[in-house]
């Protein structure tokens, strides 16, 4: 694809997104940006969620994971199953019922203000960190192929790429994002559905013989119980999964404000149902999509791995038409979750941090969420270049990111101890446990192997949460 037509690309994708905005952005205000008026259809949440939930490292990096790991994150993917089970069945009625716009709002009510601010202040952490490195990884790919030949420097191309997000967020946030996700999942699905075409009909195998060619085949083994010291035991990965589903989307301020933008209860456990099926669904057919790429590179002598295997067959490969489909679901799936966390940000930070519901009128809460939106906007920015320009090594980049999942580990420790004690904590001690459980989970987690032959893998999570729940019991009330 010509410059031209790359940016022509772009610029009709957002042209989608910013027409979009300007129809659910009529008359909005605090609740439409917060809540959407909570009069979202369930199955448009369930829909978008799946978009918000398979970011662009999911687009890049799943199809990469099957020479080195097999199918062995389906493991995990069926964990999900069980936690989004617990989020439909404990975490949503509760969020109902005590009416919440902010999730992080329970904690208050059940330990206090310290725990509160506490839990909501590792949100925006994590939040910040993972949605900033999603957005440099496709903001790097967009600078590769198009912007360095313009002569665009990468600050200029993030500024804008934020720029374009803020701008058809601004006014009606989660209502807006509700519609655009969305688009942006079909998107996402539509690119994957066009690259599985192509490259099964390059390896020359009918449609009714796929799956049984992807089952069939060494690299689609999916249960691994042979080891339990190894990060691939299916034990491990399957609790691990439950965890990882209740921390990182029960937990998450981000995914949960699109479902509480659902009109009722049950609307929004519908919407969880359906999103738990398609999810398991789609990521089978991004794990099949990455067997298809690795053999077909292999017959073809291709030297294509990890993160590079979609791009680089997408690109010189597989035609005009895949890479534009690829660069479009690309660009879908990174935007699709980095719109929600800037209106989650802005959400967190104006209610939990400078609690404008309780201080300030509806025109003054406008104004203030207004400013929030363009501060977090700069922020992302900001990270966004320090991770191309002063970490350069991208091993530690991609440890900044895996370190940003030990923020919710704390958040998992409070809400079990709130939702499964009657015990009240001393409060204010509260943000010394969470800060001191992630550096204790860390220590353990980099010398488990030489302890205790053992890898902890996705499991740091649930250390974590026990090390939190631990460290409350120290301090509970007598």
């Amino acid at each position: 694809m010509s410059a031209t037509q790359i940016i022509l690309l772009i610029a009709s994708y957002f042209g989608v997104l910013i027409l979009i905005s300007y129809f659910t952005g009529k008359k909005a205000g605090n609740d439409a940006f917060f809540k959407g008026n909570k009069q979202s259809p369930w199955y448009l949440v369930a829909f978008g969620m799946i978009g918000a939930s398979l970011s662009g490292v999911t687009f890049i990096s799943v199809p990469g994971w099957i020479e080195a790991s097999q199918f062995s994150y389906m493991q995990v993917v069926l964990g999900y199953v069980v936690g989004y089970l617990v989020i439909g069945t404990v975490l949503l009625p509760l969020y109902y019922k005590l009416n919440l716009t902010s999730i992080y709002t329970y904690l208050e009510q059940r330990f206090g203000n310290y725990s509160y601010k506490t839990g909501a202040s590792f949100f925006l952490i994590s939040r910040i960190v993972g949605a900033s490195f999603r957005l440099y990884l496709v903001a790097n790919v967009l600078q590769i192929i198009l912007f360095d030949e313009l002569g665009v420097e990468f600050w200029q191309t993030v500024t804008i790429t934020v720029l374009l997000i803020w701008l058809y967020t601004f006014k009606s946030g989660i209502k807006t994002i509700v519609w655009t996700d969305t688009l942006q999942t079909l998107f996402m699905l539509i690119a994957v559905g066009v690259a599985f075409y192509f490259v099964s009909d390059e390896l020359n195998i009918s449609g009714g013989n796929l799956l049984g060619f992807i089952l069939d085949n060494d690299l689609s083994k999916t249960f691994f119980f042979d080891d339990f010291k190894s990060g691939d035991y299916f034990w491990k990965q399957f609790i691990s999964g439950a965890f990882i589903a209740i921390v990182m989307t029960g937990l998450d301020q981000d995914m949960m404000q699109k479902n509480l933008t659902c009109r009722t209860l049950k609307d929004a456990q519908k919407n969880m149902f359906w999103f738990t099926i398609v999810l398991t669904v789609v990521n089978f057919i991004f794990l099949s999509l990455g067997l298809l790429l690795t053999v077909y590179a292999e017959q073809n002598g291709i030297d294509a791995q990890k993160d590079n295997l979609f791009p680089l067959l997408a690109k010189n490969h597989l035609g005009f038409g895949v890479f534009a489909f690829f660069l479009l679901g690309l660009i879908a799936a990174a935007y699709s979750s980095a719109d929600s966390a800037l209106t989650s940000l802005t959400t967190s930070f104006s209610i939990d941090i400078l609690d404008i519901e309780k201080n300030h009128n509806e025109e003054k809460q406008v104004k203030i969420r207004k400013r929030i939106h363009v501060l977090i906007s700069i922020i992302l920015i900001l990270v966004i270049i320090i991770f191309k320009y002063v970490i350069k090594d991208e091993s530690v980049i991609s440890k900044l990111f895996v370190f940003a999942g030990y923020t919710y580990g704390p958040l998992l420790g409070l809400y079990t101890f709130g939702l499964f004690t009657n015990w009240q904590v001393k409060d204010k001690f509260v943000p010394i446990i969470a800060i001191l459980s992630p550096i204790l989970s860390y220590i353990i987690s980099v010398n488990s192997s030489k302890w205790f032959g053992f890898e902890f893998g996705f499991f740091i999570l649930i250390l974590n949460g026990f090390l939190t729940f631990l460290g409350l019991l120290l301090i509970k009330k007598k």
